[in-house]
């Protein structure tokens, strides 16, 4: 267990390091207002963490830096999160700015985090196959073309343009899109293709024409399996990190973050609250490196998505959480009073 003074010491080199990121001495610790020891004092103490695991020597400096266990310390023990109001208020303009789909809000929240924080923001949609049907439209553009369009209860918008095959009627069509509207409102679209092909599919066939080809080519517009939407901002602000020099790494993270798949990988589902992976603990051998920062949202109903920074493990982790759990709460409350009320 660590003393009072030995919990300033590490408090004060980590949140140095922080902002500098350059090795942190014992005549630079001893200069702060809320410290009242000598330099000697101060060595002595730097050289127990050291020992204890929670700083480490590097070989250019007789400074010390936070170890990761330093780090973990750190964030489980000795801050205390913080928000200003003026980023509540903006992350307020968004979601009171009107949007019309769930995705235009998470897409913005993700690019003000990163602005706010110049780090990478992730920022996962709601797993669109836990949604609930809402509404099928298909709206005619011409003749023979037409826009088709699912709209769920978490405010996920699909839509697709396609060509209306000749031997198809658009009339068929709309009659399909009628009785599915009846019978599939509220339905999980993980259930969609079950409900349809042993309930609804025999009111299909006794109202609709030539009904093979059209049902064939309706389920094949509506029902695809749906992927997790991945939204990022501020992808380049990892050039802003004196730790990122290394032009393979920077590779590396590039490929990363260009294969959604990949990106979705760093997260664990069903993680409630805020969850901090600091370097080794990320399991992506590219972000050994990184500290991620993860908070879940609601959008109604069992419906969760993640809301995560990802940056250097000298992270400023007491604006990063405050931000997240602000971010987190806000976007819950707005999104479930927006469709509830729909």
């Amino acid at each position: 267990m660590l003393t009072e003074r030995q919990l300033l010491i590490l408090k004060v080199i980590i949140d140095e390091f922080i902002k500098s990121a350059n090795p942190v001495g014992s005549r630079a610790i001893a200069k702060k207002d809320q410290i009242n020891y000598s330099a000697a004092t101060i060595r002595n103490e730097m050289a127990d963490l050291e020992e204890m695991g929670y700083l480490e020597k590097t070989h250019t400096s007789s400074g010390r830096i936070p170890s990761e266990k330093g780090y973990r310390y750190y964030v489980d023990h000795i801050i205390a999160p913080t928000i200003k109001r003026s980023e509540i208020n903006i992350l307020n303009k968004i979601l009171e700015n009107g949007y019309f789909e769930v995705e235009q809000v998470v897409q913005k929240a993700a690019e003000v985090l990163s602005r706010l924080t110049n780090y990478t923001s992730i920022i996962l949609g709601p797993a669109i196959y836990e949604a609930k049907l809402k509404q099928i439209q298909i709206l005619p553009l011409s003749q023979h073309t037409a826009v088709s369009i699912l709209v769920t209860d978490t405010g996920h918008v699909e839509h697709r343009s396609f060509s209306i095959p000749f031997d198809i009627k658009p009339s068929d069509l709309e009659k399909m899109v009628n009785i599915l509207n009846d019978r599939l409102y509220g339905v999980p679209l993980i259930y969609l293709h079950e409900k349809l092909h042993h309930e609804v599919v025999h009111l299909l066939r006794k109202y609709v024409n030539d009904f093979e080809k059209a049902y064939a080519y309706l389920d094949m517009m509506f029902f695809q399996e749906q992927p997790v939407k991945v939204y990022v901002g501020g992808k380049s602000n990892i050039l802003l990190q004196p730790e990122f020099r290394d032009v393979n790494k920077l590779h590396s993270f590039y490929t990363m973050m260009e294969d959604e798949n990949e990106v979705i990988k760093l997260f664990q589902r069903h993680e409630e609250g805020i969850q901090v992976r600091i370097g080794k603990e990320n399991k992506a051998d590219v972000i050994k490196d990184f500290s991620l920062i993860t908070a879940t949202y609601h959008t109604g109903g069992d419906q969760t998505g993640t809301i995560a920074l990802l940056g250097p493990t000298r992270m400023e982790y007491r604006k990063v959480i405050s931000l997240l759990n602000a971010f987190s709460f806000e976007m819950t409350e707005a999104l479930y009073l927006w469709y509830k009320g729909d």
